[in-house]
């Protein structure tokens, strides 16, 4: 009894410090912003006793050969994916609401996979193996469990604590960051254990300026199908004919069709070796940031085209004001994505035809906003929109919104 119970003891001691600020317990606060904090803690709890139980069970020897490596590959895949899935963010109907047991459930078997996967190989189950190589596996395993279940229950009380008093479009962003910093974390750590190299070793040699060539033609090719897709929808099935040539429209149109098509043959002509890219951005890192740029483009446009088509839906009819979400600051954040996501293109493959194509995105998107787009809405809606462009930036968020005179400093004193 006395050797289980000092093993209980040490064990439980040993994770809970090793515990402290580690990934795992970044996790459980991540998760407890997103989801209610008793599945949480109960697939924290599974996950832990599972891998702690093959620790002392298995030993050093076996431990050792689990191929951590694609485990962590896994994991980190996972996670990008519930950052992505969180940023989405969600909202439930009515009906929806009456099924809320569904989402407890799915919460539930996020977290305990994700625990679990993220878990195997990592320093709590080393230091789990070798404590069951000195002490009696059982207070080992029961010891290890509920020290790291006590370490992330701390960090949940934590997450339900922020969850109070933090917006949800904050906690939603917050916890999607998380989910992205730790798919990258454990991606670094799979690059590490499958290929024994420094990541930015491996980098250097895989992103060169082919690699980044044919990344910059898939992601022109996703965008010109994002606006397409994107476009029809915020019309809410309304159609327009062609305009007449040579109204500013049509310009508008021929513009940003002459930039998707020169986006997307510039970096094939890089690809196959017709051209050379501009030296100085041939660096693996301007690979990384123009794609970077790219997919915030693209995000841009599609999150503002369909937030327009929604608005539009909503209030049952083709024209009408869209002043929430992107367009609370920003009145054409769909245009401000364009230009971002072909400038991204650009930097993965620069070249003098992508340097033209970025010009006439600009030209195009300027055009049709200031020539087009805002006449009309301002013709058609009057006070309101003028309201509107008061209060918000074209093209980027307004640094400083005017202010509305008061009363007793417009007011004349007899």
């Amino acid at each position: 009894m006395n050797g289980v119970l000092s093993a209980f003891l040490i064990s439980f001691g040993v994770i809970f410090v090793a515990e402290l600020g580690d990934k795992s317990q970044l996790m459980a606060l991540t998760f407890a912003t997103r989801y209610r904090a008793w599945p949480v803690l109960v697939g924290i709890t599974i996950a832990t006793s599972v891998v702690h139980l093959v620790s002392v069970a298995v030993g050093y020897g076996l431990g050792a050969t689990i191929p951590t490596g694609w485990i962590a590959l896994s994991a980190a895949l996972a996670f990008l994916v519930f950052g992505a899935w969180t940023l989405r963010g969600d909202r439930l109907t009515e009906e929806e609401k009456q099924k809320a047991g569904q989402t407890t459930r799915s919460a539930f078997v996020a977290v305990t996979a994700s625990f679990f996967l993220a878990e195997l190989g990592d320093k709590t189950m080393l230091a789990t193996i070798t404590l069951a190589t000195q002490h009696g596996w059982f207070g080992v395993w029961l010891g290890s469990t509920l020290g790291m279940v006590a370490a992330d229950a701390l960090a949940i009380v934590v997450g339900r604590a922020l969850g109070k008093r933090l917006p949800e479009r904050t906690i939603r962003y917050g916890a999607a960051v998380g989910f992205f910093v730790f798919g990258v974390v454990l991606l670094w750590e799979a690059i590490v254990e499958l290929t024994g190299r420094d990541p930015w070793v491996v980098a250097s040699e895989s992103l060169n300026h082919h690699t980044g060539a044919w990344i910059a033609v898939g992601l022109m090719l996703v965008a010109i199908a994002v606006i397409a897709v994107g476009r029809r929808w915020a019309r809410a099935g309304s159609r327009r004919s062609a305009p007449p040539a040579g109204r500013a429209s049509w310009w508008s149109r021929a513009l940003l069709g002459a930039a998707l098509l020169l986006g997307v043959v510039a970096p094939l002509l890089v690809a196959f070796d017709v051209i050379e890219p501009i030296a100085w951005f041939s660096a693996p890192g301007w690979i990384v940031t123009g794609a970077g740029l790219a997919l915030l483009g693209l995000a841009l446009v599609l999150a503002a085209l369909l937030q327009m088509g929604s608005a539009r839906r909503r209030h049952g009819r083709s024209l009408a004001l869209t002043s929430d979400g992107l367009y609370a600051k920003v009145r054409n954040p769909a245009f401000t994505g364009m230009v971002v996501a072909m400038a991204g293109a650009l930097v993965m493959a620069p070249t003098a035809l992508g340097v033209l194509a970025t010009v006439l995105t600009v030209a195009a998107v300027q055009i049709q906003a200031r020539a087009v787009r805002e006449p009309g809405l301002t013709e058609a809606l009057g006070e309101e929109y003028a309201s509107y462009v008061s209060r918000t930036g074209r093209f980027l968020p307004r640094v400083r919104t005017p202010r509305t005179p008061h009363p007793e400093r417009t007011t004349s004193h007899l």
